[in-house]
């Protein structure tokens, strides 16, 4: 069976390397820059506890309100997210990856580039990130992310211009990449 015979799988195994870098980050590290410009990395692993909350609730066949801020916490957060992600998981399951639509790779493709933002500001290796996983996450991007997404975080823009990533660069940076950040994120 292959990843996209199972997208319910490949979320789960998303959602197990972001725990993994969870509990591979101190929280005396809750105030350590991301490649997300405005976050730290509390209010990064907030973002991914209040992902799980909202697409929890969308499998569950509700609206999630993006609207509303998520709230940051800064400890107990493996804890956390390991409760929302089997909660996540489960929902998808009852739910049948039928329902999912593309829903399943966006979730995916969220958790995967939020495990290379995490791992590199809390100076964790990429190496061992699952490629499958990123793979999977750059296709659903290249397909679904169009220009009029990105742009400046001044302007209200979720994702930032794609950025160059060197030729035969790993996955993980050229998924990151694809999203805006820089590859070489710590730069100096």
């Amino acid at each position: 069976m292959t990843a996209a015979d199972d997208p319910t799988g490949l979320l789960s195994r998303a959602l197990a390397q972001t725990a993994g870098l969870i509990d591979g980050t101190g929280v005396e590290l809750a105030g350590h820059p991301t490649p997300c410009a405005s976050w730290d990395v509390a209010d990064l692993i907030s973002h991914l506890l209040h992902d799980l909350r909202q697409f929890t609730l969308r499998a569950e066949g509700g609206q999630p309100d993006w609207s509303q801020p998520f709230e940051r916490v800064e400890e107990e957060w493996l804890h956390a997210f390991e409760a929302g992600a089997e909660g996540l998981v489960a929902a998808w399951r009852a739910a049948g990856a039928g329902e999912a639509g593309i829903a399943l790779d966006q979730q995916t493709a969220e958790f995967a580039v939020h495990a290379w933002d995490l791992a590199r500001a809390s100076g964790q290796s990429t190496e061992g990130l699952d490629h499958e996983v990123a793979e999977a996450a750059l296709a659903w991007a290249r397909g679904a992310l169009k220009p009029e997404f990105r742009g400046a975080e001044a302007e209200h823009r979720v994702f930032g211009p794609e950025v160059g990533a060197p030729e035969g660069a790993p996955t993980y940076d050229r998924l990151a990449a694809f999203f805006g950040r820089d590859p070489g994120w710590p730069v100096g």
